[in-house]
């Protein structure tokens, strides 16, 4: 494995936002926003940021667009912390072509979801990440989140990708502990095992997990970063002391369809404009009150 594998493979810990896109009322990417956004995570203390992942509404932007907003996070960031572009497509042929321009743009890695909608077999997604893989020399993190996808990357195929030496993660977003203890066993000693599910990362650590890519930590990055960064330590009591603050948004931030809410209670906290795009439509009025309570009780407004 290159020393540049090993590097990334060290700094993919802790806690990690998947970010959203945030945009302007008629659905432009408003970038001003998104520098302050990235420029509030890493003085919150972040440990890394996705850019354009199932929460940066990836489905919605054009692939100009996407390429767009990896660079403009890798200029803003500037290497401060890692920046790990959402890459992924059900096409082959397009995951290869994002992942191309997110190596140009300095991505520290690339995240690749699980082919969606057409349904491939356990062989065809590995064919699929094998040819990523082979196509772009850089680090590659695999994501597995049969909620989303309806497909379910099976242990088995995970195992055989994990010999290849420039697939350093997974993030694992079935939410299923059990099945988690079973993959780090099985590949922690060849990639990093991340969390990609929110109510269930802190258990998984316990177990070996690194940390998690969170939905959660874009409106509370603080209490996310200091409690698995207290984890990673060892120190579960004080991790669960600050995560018992904040883990009712694990719930509530998918009242409904993510990214909805969490938009919603960036805009309640005067970062973001109230911008979304369709299919995706602005959070319902009737669960504005569970996303202000949820976070004046995180502490996050005042009531």
């Amino acid at each position: 494995m290159t020393d540049a594998y090993q590097d990334i493979k060290s700094k993919l810990q802790g806690a990690i936002t998947a970010l959203i896109t945030p945009m302007t009322p008629d659905g432009a990417v408003d970038y001003d926003k998104l520098a302050s956004l990235i420029e509030w995570q890493i003085a919150e203390g972040i440990h890394a940021l996705v850019a354009v992942g199932t929460t940066g509404e990836s489905a919605t932007l054009t692939m100009a667009e996407h390429s767009e907003v990896i660079r403009f996070f890798v200029k803003q960031v500037a290497g401060r912390v890692p920046v790990i572009a959402g890459t992924g497509a059900n096409s082959t042929h397009e995951a290869i072509e994002l992942t191309t321009h997110a190596k140009a743009a300095g991505a520290d890695c690339a995240l690749l979801v699980v082919p969606y909608y057409n349904k491939p077999t356990q062989e065809g997604m590995y064919q699929h990440f094998k040819a990523i893989a082979e196509a772009v020399d850089m680090p590659q993190m695999l994501y597995n989140v049969p909620g989303r996808t309806v497909v379910d990357m099976n242990e088995e195929t995970v195992n055989r990708l994990a010999d290849i030496p420039n697939i350093v993660a997974i993030k694992d977003a079935t939410g299923d502990v059990e099945r988690g203890k079973s993959l780090i066993k099985r590949v922690s000693d060849r990639i990093v095992v991340l969390s990609g599910d929110d109510p269930t990362a802190l258990e998984m650590i316990k177990y070996g997990a690194k940390g998690d890519i969170s939905v959660t930590s874009n409106v509370a990055p603080k209490a996310m970063s200091q409690a698995f960064a207290l984890a990673l330590d060892g120190k579960f009591d004080e991790a669960a002391a600050i995560h018992d603050t904040i883990k009712h948004l694990h719930q509530d931030l998918f009242i409904e369809s993510s990214p909805q809410p969490t938009k919603y209670a960036l805009h309640k906290m005067g970062k973001i404009d109230q911008g979304i795009r369709l299919p995706l439509v602005w959070l319902s009025e009737a669960y504005h009150s569970v996303i202000d309570d949820a976070l004046v009780k995180a502490k996050l407004i005042e009531s």
